[in-house]
């Protein structure tokens, strides 16, 4: 264990201030994020949430903590507009598709976990459904009632913000006064039900239609967005617990209600660090569907839209995205990412090298401070710009040596060497990128049109131009083999 070693601070959202990491166990890390709702393909500023806290478990692990990560599946509950009105996102998608929602909810969910691996996060060690725990939502909503914080309408429950802000404060997390948000509703359908226009459904009465719905003790009905990670939470890493993390997105109102939710079950404060990743903009302007200045992750892998003129490979995009910190507002454009792919592939071949160096019998620098930056860079709030500095100016030294400008002893060769891995690969969660990998689509889409070439050859008995291309592909070590279905391809 090496965490004692290091001052871990973390810019904790609730209070503004960076403070140093205690965790309430020690040695033991109860880690909690958001995930996604699982009724369209993930997009990129999600991803950038999941990648900046596979970084934070990631460090964690490296510290020698033990972890408990968890990331909830939001597969009910979660209605049009982020509201207490509407339609259920998911059941919208399956009335639209003609499917059953668990087709969505797994269509989805499978895709998610894909580009997550292709951006090589470490899966959380618990992965919960929102459906999957209707009983504990249920429980906890119970335990609000009974501590005076909800009330029962028209078969639905309601949490009394005014109630529960008479000894606690609704806007703590985003700084919000109750009187602004009071002054600032306006009447829904639906608010009626309501004592305040503030208040937050625990759990919402099914209309017949409604496809999803669960008994309870208020009738036929589905919990409210915001209680499904309360509930969750706190059964997996209990009523207090160290760390939750999320989009910016998520501040208010779904983590504002969190906190009340927690405190008004369990009488204390859900989370001892909140932590919250910023938005990304795309050549200098918000994504969004309605302008079509937006990007999936897997259009930019493939090169398949109209903003970028290539594709770009997934940890090339997790590098470049570790080059902002998960706090800032990071801008996606064609030049920083091709900027990026030099960079990493700078790092790379300088870690290799270092492999490689002739050891000579002193070091004509100290090696310790040298990776003691990558561990104050990441104790600084996860700063992964500031450490990906530190590792470049490694690899300046590295050439230094190379060069014979300065001399490394085998020992700390090796020392370095451990090091550089170690953030590298298993705190930074970067792999090494091979020719073959990195063009497998551009491949795909040449050969493509070489068969259909052939293929015409081939129709109009042009038996020399189809030979021609097949010899010349075997020369190149790609094999052709004709089928009655076609003609397939591979490389030797």
């Amino acid at each position: 264990m090496i965490y004692k070693e290091n001052i871990l601070k973390i810019n904790d959202s609730l209070t503004g201030e960076k403070r140093v990491f205690e965790p309430i166990s020690e040695g033991f890390v109860g880690l909690y994020v958001c995930g996604p709702t699982v009724y369209d393909y993930v997009h990129l500023g999600n991803a950038r949430t999941f990648i900046s806290f596979d970084v934070v478990y990631r460090y964690l692990l490296h510290l020698g903590y033990k972890v408990r990560y968890v990331r909830n599946i939001t597969d009910a509950g979660h209605l049009e507009n982020d509201a207490d009105e509407g339609e259920d996102k998911i059941a919208k998608k399956a009335r639209l598709a003609q499917l059953e929602p668990m087709e969505v909810v797994q269509y989805y969910t499978l895709d998610f976990h894909k580009v997550l691996r292709k951006f090589n996060t470490l899966p959380p060690n618990i992965e919960p459904t929102a459906t999957g725990h209707i009983i504990e939502q249920i429980e906890m909503i119970l335990d609000i009632i009974d501590n005076g914080y909800a009330y029962e309408s028209e078969g639905s429950v309601y949490f009394d913000v005014e109630k529960y802000n008479e000894e606690n404060n609704y806007g703590i997390l985003s700084k919000r006064k109750i009187e602004d948000l009071i002054s600032g509703t306006r009447e829904l359908d639906g608010q009626e039900e309501k004592k305040s226009p503030l208040d937050f459904a625990l759990w919402k009465n099914a209309k017949p239609e409604h496809i999803m719905k669960w008994p309870s003790p208020w009738g036929l009905g589905f919990p409210g967005w915001h209680l499904e990670c309360s509930a969750m939470s706190t059964k997996y890493l209990g009523e207090q617990f160290d760390i939750h993390g999320g989009g910016m997105d998520l501040k208010f109102p779904h983590h504002e209600c969190e906190i009340a939710q927690g405190k008004a079950a369990n009488k204390k404060n859900p989370v001892n660090y909140w932590m919250h990743a910023n938005m990304l903009t795309l050549n200098g302007k918000k994504m969004s569907k309605s302008t079509g200045n937006t990007l999936l992750p897997e259009e930019l892998f493939s090169g398949k839209n109209n903003i970028l003129d290539r594709p770009y490979h997934p940890i090339i995009v997790r590098f470049f995205m570790l080059q902002a910190h998960y706090a800032s507002v990071l801008d996606f454009s064609a030049q920083a990412l091709d900027a990026a792919e030099k960079g990493f592939h700078r790092l790379m071949e300088s870690y290799n090298e270092l492999k490689n160096i002739g050891a000579s019998k002193n070091s004509s620098f100290d090696v310790q401070e040298l990776f003691n930056k990558f561990y104050e860079a990441m104790n600084d709030d996860f700063n992964t710009p500031i450490l990906i500095a530190n590792l470049f100016e490694a690899t300046k030294v590295i050439q230094k040596v190379k060069s014979g400008e300065e001399t490394l002893s085998a020992e700390d060769q090796a020392l370095l060497l451990d090091k550089m891995k170690a953030f590298i690969f298993d705190v930074l969660g970067l792999t090494e990128i091979s020719d073959e990998n990195d063009n497998s689509e551009q491949l795909n889409t040449i050969m493509e049109l070489v068969l259909q070439m052939r293929q015409k050859a081939r129709e109009e008995k042009d038996w020399t131009t189809a030979d021609a291309i097949r010899d010349k592909l075997n020369e190149a070590k790609i094999v052709i083999k004709d089928g009655k279905d076609g003609a397939t391809w591979k490389v030797q």
